[in-house]
């Protein structure tokens, strides 16, 4: 009889290790989209309660009263409190719910207009979380922003069509501008090399001084006002109202959704998607898997500069309906505080977005009848950035466990 040995049995694998402190095993991007969203909420918190110290500093009441603190601290609190409550309560009542408007329109007007200051921001936002996931850092959000406003508008007043394929024209006209601009940084980054931070800011300046030269020719302004402006666009260009006047929402939030809706099934249902993340979490191994990462890195820079387009044309056909030199604004800029808020999720983004355009709408009424400056909103803004990138730094405040990478079986 013969006896049948097996061979021992291999141990178990160890299991992978947890983040090092050093964090050699992710890149910086990675670091900052793996906070959680406890960590952006505490991060909001935190940039709100320093707003709320500039806000009390800012104010003459609360300096006088600072002053008196040994003799009265009691009065101190109180002007504080009330201060920082009233400038705050502006700011919700012109972002949310104005419960002082004598009419439920008035009330309800102020999330509307969140809604129509987000719109730019989520698709742009959108544009920028796309890249991000993939990997890269797009930094031109604002150059695709002028770019798409511009072919969009220009479109809008310069083409004698019907309504709704006038619209249609000028919003896909914005969609091709930003998708080209954008994809000028992805071949360049495919094929040379660049990189992309660099090329995408300079196309950021190229963009707005191309606005400021176009705007001061007649044949692309189509009139002859001395200021740098283009005449306003025509009514069939114009996004139609969602809601009747005094609403100004606009079919523009609608696109938001729906972009909002693509991205997700991008990312997580399609098969392009996957190649998307793949290369972002590691384009060595997208490689050898056959995976073309100049093809991926291309194509992710000409979908996410479209988003931006989009935003673009959101934003001269739905609220400005002409073109200036300062059509973008900061869009371009604040859609990166958006997309890394949001995680670079497409929901995270899409309620980053309102909350920055709740920012924006509210700072108004803030300024105005609390006398509180609105550069405050700007700066509440900003330490949301630096909190959300300093992750490490909000964990300790609250004292919260360090993330753990979670294990995946093979």
């Amino acid at each position: 009889m013969t006896t049948d040995i097996s061979p021992a049995a291999p141990s178990a694998a160890p299991p992978p290790e947890s983040e090092t402190e050093d964090g050699k095993e992710q890149t910086l991007l990675q670091q900052i989209m793996s906070g959680s969203w406890l960590v952006s909420l505490l991060a909001i918190v935190l940039a709100l309660l320093f707003g709320g110290v500039l806000i009390a500093v800012s104010n003459a009441e609360v300096v006088a009263a600072a002053e008196n603190f040994f003799a009265a601290p009691g009065e101190f609190f109180a002007t504080l409190f009330q201060t920082v409550g009233n400038a705050y309560s502006a700011l919700f009542r012109g972002a949310v719910f104005d419960w002082d408007a004598r009419t439920t329109e008035r009330a309800i007007r102020p999330l509307t207009e969140s809604m129509v200051s987000g719109t730019p921001l989520i698709l742009t936002g959108l544009g920028i979380a796309l890249a991000f996931r993939c990997g890269l850092f797009n930094i031109g959000g604002q150059g695709q922003v002028i770019l798409g406003a511009t072919i969009a508008g220009f479109l809008g007043y310069a083409l004698p069509l019907p309504p709704v394929v006038h619209m249609l024209v000028a919003a896909i006209g914005g969609i091709i501008g930003g998708a080209i601009w954008a994809g000028i940084a992805g071949v360049l980054k495919a094929r040379t090399g660049a990189n992309e931070v660099i090329v995408t800011i300079m196309l950021n300046s190229i963009a707005g001084y191309a606005l400021g030269y176009l705007l001061k020719q007649n044949w692309f302004t189509h009139t002859t006002s001395a200021n740098p402006q283009s005449r306003v666009i025509d009514d069939s260009a114009q996004m139609f109202l969602l809601l009747p006047p005094p609403f100004r929402l606009h079919f523009g939030f609608v696109t938001a959704i729906l972009a909002t809706i693509f991205v997700w099934w991008l990312l997580e249902r399609s098969t392009i998607g996957f190649e998307f993340k793949a290369v972002g979490a590691n384009p060595h191994a997208a490689r050898t898997a056959g995976i073309s990462v100049s093809k991926v890195t291309i194509l992710v820079m000409i979908v996410a500069g479209a988003l931006a387009g989009l935003g673009g044309a959101a934003q001269v056909l739905g609220t400005e309906y002409k073109l200036t030199g300062g059509i973008s604004g900061s869009i371009g800029f604040d859609a990166i505080t958006v997309a890394l808020l949001g995680r670079s999720k497409p929901l995270g983004t899409f309620l980053a977005g309102l909350l920055f355009g709740a920012f924006k709408a509210g700072g108004y009424l803030m300024q105005s009848q609390t006398g509180t400056p609105i550069d405050i909103v700007l700066v509440v803004q900003s330490v949301i950035v630096l909190l959300i990138a300093a992750a490490p730094l909000v964990r300790s405040i609250f004292r919260l466990p360090s993330p753990v990478l979670k294990r995946k079986e093979d």
